[in-house]
């Protein structure tokens, strides 16, 4: 983790961040899951690979990425002619650190016959090692396209692939990867606090374990579950997910109550990811002004994870071709 940066304490730094961003011809993305004021003071919000699109389609120099690793590593696969900063190196993954590059290619070399399917929730080494990379919103569709008896590796994120197995009724073999945040919810704090708000529907994402899944009204993709949240007319809904989504909930729909769901303890602070808390303004500030720390690539590693982006984006639905992005 890179210490708190110093900064002048009467500096405006949301007017500096601004005028940094202009002057290095820079666009701001920030993750859902990121802190409300980050998000506000981004350009493009959203979820990762939506954000990584909008990046390589702009004509930004530098890409300012507010989010995790992973993240930042997709943006400059798809755009590598641009500077790509993060403001925390150390902003990391559990899903990407449960599934080690070298013990992965093993286990696929292992199942020769399998076609490997990742989670974008994993390092440009293990998309190198795949053939086709999935997000939580296009992964049901292009499981779908593929032939019903192509043997198939799931990774990282085993309760993803446990989720779309059951829900298509197809056999995966699955890494046995986990998200630290989904995983702290409680099923029994879930069940009391349902008890409370009856009327309440869940939405969860599918990275939370089975047990939460199952009680859930809507799953989805952290856009899919905010989507869900403004159409449906409920007054009052349980949040499954990191609750930093809750952000962009209560700005588009103030008259509405979103309630994050619990962990062991019976409240939502426990699953605030870790990773993500790491980016602050004054990281971000630092990070536009000194262009660092900068994802960088060897270039044999990108172009090879380019490949199985570059399918899925050719697979996934209602989205520009993969050739508008270069």
């Amino acid at each position: 983790m890179q210490s708190t940066p110093s900064v002048d304490p009467t500096l405006d730094i949301v007017a500096e961040i601004k005028r940094l961003k202009k002057e290095k011809n820079a666009v701001i993305l920030a993750h859902y899951y990121q802190d409300g004021e980050i998000q506000d003071i981004a350009d493009f919000v959203g979820d990762s690979l939506d954000l990584s699109r909008k990046a390589a389609a702009t004509d930004a120099d530098v890409i300012v990425f507010c989010g995790v690793r992973f993240m930042a590593e997709v943006a400059k696969i798809l755009s590598p002619g641009k500077t790509v900063v993060l403001p925390d190196l150390a902003a990391g993954c559990s899903l990407e650190d449960s599934c080690p590059p070298d013990e992965f290619e093993k286990f696929t070399k292992a199942h020769p016959d399998h076609m490997v399917l990742s989670y974008i929730n994993c390092s440009a080494k293990v998309k190198a090692l795949s053939d086709i990379i999935v997000t939580s919103s296009n992964a049901e569709h292009i499981l779908n396209s593929l032939p019903e008896d192509q043997k198939i590796i799931f990774a990282p994120d085993r309760h993803l692939g446990g989720f779309l197995s059951r829900k298509l009724g197809r056999d995966m073999l699955l890494w046995p990867g986990t998200c630290i945040v989904h995983e702290q919810f409680s099923e029994k704090e879930l069940i009391k606090l349902k008890a409370k708000h009856p009327d309440a529907p869940v939405l969860a994402h599918p990275e939370c374990p089975n047990q939460i899944v199952q009680h859930a009204d809507h799953v989805g993709s952290t856009s899919s579950i905010l989507k869900r949240a403004l159409e449906d007319p409920a007054e009052t809904m349980i949040i499954a997910t990191e609750p930093g989504i809750i952000h962009q909930m209560e700005k588009a729909a103030p008259h509405k109550t979103f309630i994050g769901a619990p962990g062991a303890d019976g409240n939502c602070s426990c699953n605030t990811c870790p990773f993500m808390a790491l980016n602050t303004m004054e990281k971000l500030y630092t990070c536009l002004r000194d262009l660092g720390p900068e994802i960088n690539l060897d270039e044999g590693t990108r172009v090879q994870a380019e490949i199985p982006l570059r399918k899925m984006l050719d697979l996934s639905p209602a989205q520009a071709p993969a050739k508008d992005l270069a």
